[in-house]
C-alpha cells in the first residue's frame, strides 16, 4: 500500500456494491506486530488481518495505561475496541485469538487468566470487574485492565436494545478513559482509571441487522473498528508453532512493556509533518453508515500509531508507526464500505435508496414513493424525513418537471 501511505491518507470510494477489501498492505505488518503475524500465519487458518488486530487489541490492553498521547485535554491510551467481521460463521474469526493468547500467557499469565473475560451483558457488570475499593468489606479490583473477548457481538447489540441497559454508555465512557459509575441505590460502584478493551467477532449479516441507528448516532459504533476477515487456508491437521518461537516473541513483548514508561509520547519531526498532511483528510466526515462508524478516524489513527511506537520501545511516534496505523485504518474503512455499502442506517432511507437505484436514471416521482411507503401520516412523515436526509447528504437530487397540471417532483440517485 505504498501509494496509499506515501504522502497522505486515501479515502476509499464507495461503489454501489462495494467489494471485499483489498489485502492489507505491508506497512501494517511493521515491527514486532508483523513478526508475530508472520510467525503464526503458516500455522493458522485465521486471516492475517485477524491475527494482527487480535494481537494489537491484546497488547494494547496488556500494556496498560502507562503510555499515552495527549490531544488538547484528552489522553488517548493504547486500548482498542475492534470487531472481526466474517462473511459467515466459517470465517475462522475465533481461532485468531488462540495463538496471541498463548504468547501473552508467557508474558503475563495472571492477566490472561484473570483479566481476559467474555460474556458482555450489562454496563454494571463491566464496572464491577474494574471497581474501586468500597470499604473494608470490598477491596475492589487492583488490576484495572480488562480485555473483553466477545465471540458473539450480535448478542451484545441485541442486549443493548433492552430498555435500561447501560452497556452502550459504559463502553463509550470506558473507551474515552473516563471514570465509570453505577448510580444504583443499593450497591453503588465506581471505577477509576479503568483500562478496557474489546475484541469481538460477528458476521456481516448480523452487523447489518443489529447495529442500529441509535448506536450510530450516539457514538458507540465509531469507537469500534470493524475488520473483514476470512479463512486464509485449509489446515486439516492444524498448525504447530514452535515453542521456541513463541518464547522468543514473548520475550520481545516483555521488553516492549518494560520500555513503556508512564509518560506522554509525541511525534518526532517526520511523524509530525506526515500527521499535518493527513489530519485534514481524516477529519472530513462522510455520510451514511460508513461515515458514522468512521467518525473518530483521527483518534483511532493516533491510538494505533501509539501502539506501534510502544511495541517498538520508542519514545516518539515515527513516520513508520503512522504509516502502519493509517494502513490499518484504511483497511477498516474499506471493510466498513463492504459491510454497509451506501446504507444510511435509517430503514426508510435505505429502502428509498434501493427503490431509486432500481428505477435507474429517470428516478421516481414523489407520488410513486408515497404509494410505496404508505399515506398514513406517520409513514408520510418518516418518508419526508428520509428524503430530506438523503438530499442533504447529496445521496439523491430533486427535480421539478412541468406537466399539464401541477409540476411533478421527482427524485433520483445523485
Amino acid at each position: 500500500m505504498s501509494e496509499k501511505t506515501n504522502v497522505a491518507y486515501e479515502e476509499p470510494k464507495l461503489p454501489e456494491a462495494a467489494s471485499w477489501p483489498a489485502p492489507m498492505g505491508d506497512e501494517a505488518f511493521y515491527g514486532l506486530a508483523g513478526d508475530v503475524v508472520r510467525a503464526i500465519a503458516p500455522h493458522s487458518e485465521a486471516d492475517p488481518v485477524a491475527l494482527l488486530v487480535s494481537f494489537l487489541a491484546g497488547f494494547g490492553n496488556l500494556v496498560g495505561r502507562a503510555p499515552y498521547f495527549r490531544v488538547e485535554a484528552d489522553e488517548h491510551r493504547c486500548n482498542l475496541d475492534v470487531v472481526l467481521v466474517g462473511e459467515t460463521a466459517k470465517g475462522r474469526k475465533g481461532v485468531s485469538w488462540g495463538h496471541p493468547r498463548k504468547i501473552f500467557k508467557l508474558v503475563d499469565e495472571q492477566w490472561v487468566n484473570d483479566r481476559v473475560k467474555s460474556g458482555l451483558s450489562s454496563g454494571e457488570g463491566i464496572i464491577w470487574d474494574v471497581r474501586d475499593r468500597r470499604g473494608d468489606d470490598d477491596e475492589g479490583i487492583t488490576d484495572k485492565r480488562l480485555l473483553i473477548h466477545e465471540p458473539e457481538y450480535a448478542t451484545v447489540l441485541r442486549r443493548m436494545e433492552r430498555e435500561g441497559n447501560t452497556l452502550s454508555a459504559v463502553l463509550r465512557e470506558a473507551w474515552d478513559g473516563r471514570k465509570l459509575s453505577i448510580l444504583t441505590k443499593n450497591s453503588p460502584a465506581t471505577a477509576t482509571d479503568a483500562h478496557i478493551s474489546v475484541l469481538a467477532h460477528t458476521t456481516a449479516d448480523e452487523l447489518r441487522r443489529y447495529l442500529n441507528r441509535t448506536e450510530m448516532a450516539n457514538g458507540f459504533a465509531n469507537r469500534f473498528l470493524f475488520f473483514c476477515v476470512r479463512r486464509s487456508q485449509c489446515l486439516p491437521h492444524g498448525g504447530r508453532l514452535d515453542d521456541k518461537i513463541v518464547e522468543s516473541l514473548a520475550n520481545r513483548i516483555k521488553c516492549a512493556i518494560d520500555s513503556a514508561h508512564n509518560a506522554e509520547i509525541w511525534w518526532d519531526a517526520d511523524g509530525a509533518k506526515a500527521w499535518e498532511d493527513i489530519y485534514g483528510v481524516l477529519s472530513q466526515g462522510q455520510s451514511g453508515m460508513v461515515g458514522a462508524v468512521m467518525g473518530r478516524a483521527e483518534a483511532q489513527v493516533v491510538r494505533l500509531a501509539l501502539l506501534y511506537a510502544v511495541l517498538d520501545g520508542a519514545g516518539h511516534i515515527r513516520l513508520e508507526h503512522l504509516k502502519a496505523a493509517v494502513e490499518v485504518l484504511w483497511y477498516a474503512e474499506t471493510s466498513a464500505a463492504y459491510i454497509f455499502g451506501n446504507n444510511i442506517g435509517d430503514p426508510i432511507a435505505d429502502m428509498v435508496l434501493a427503490e431509486l437505484q432500481a428505477a435507474g436514471g429517470d428516478g421516481l416521482a414523489k407520488t410513486d414513493l408515497t404509494l410505496k411507503f404508505g399515506r398514513h401520516p406517520e409513514q408520510a412523515a418518516r418518508l419526508s424525513r428520509a428524503l430530506g436526509e438523503l438530499v442533504r447528504g447529496n445521496r439523491i437530487v430533486i427535480e421539478t418537471r412541468p406537466t399539464e397540471g401541477r409540476p411533478e417532483t421527482r427524485y433520483r440517485i445523485a
